[in-house]
């Protein structure tokens, strides 16, 4: 653990470049485990998506927590009840980046007087919100140029 000090703001457009290679170096590095060479290679493609990332930070609550330096992670709220992306850079995994993004986010839905959150969450970061208090709906699997990716509808009363 780097015990490194961070802070968490809102994102905004001007960070879209730097989340995105976040989100394919996370993917790309952290997931291995779980999912395979070309599975990781069609997931990390979404940060081609730009209408995807411009959503996030125009019409989703997006987080960011960061250093002098960099962006160390980001998670969004979409529709006020959906995680729509959370995301921690590899070299600051199990740092508390994570859960303290989330607290954030689910503090944010309980303001705007939320009963339930809900994510679609990937299995490498199912044993993460199981510790938040998610509990699994069902397992899915979602298609991606062709190949098969499964993950977790995952949901959380709030109260």
């Amino acid at each position: 653990m780097k015990n490194q000090s961070f802070s968490i703001r809102h994102g905004q457009s001007d960070d879209i470049s730097e989340l995105q290679k976040l989100f394919v170096a996370t993917i790309a590095s952290v997931c291995t485990d779980d999912y395979n060479a070309e599975q990781i290679t069609v997931w990390a493609a979404g940060a081609n998506n730009k209408e995807h990332w411009i959503d996030l930070t125009t019409n989703q609550y997006l987080l960011v927590a960061h250093n002098e330096k960099s962006i160390l992670g980001f998670c969004s709220l979409k529709d006020s009840k959906h995680i729509d992306m959370l995301y921690v850079h590899q070299d600051y995994q199990g740092e508390g980046i994570a859960r303290s993004l989330y607290l954030a986010i689910e503090n944010e839905a309980k303001r705007l007087q939320q009963t339930q959150l809900t994510s679609d969450v990937s299995k490498t970061a199912l044993p993460f919100f199981e510790k938040m208090g998610f509990s699994v709906i069902s397992p899915q699997t979602v298609i991606r140029e062709g190949l098969a990716l499964s993950n977790f509808t995952m949901k959380k009363e709030l109260k």
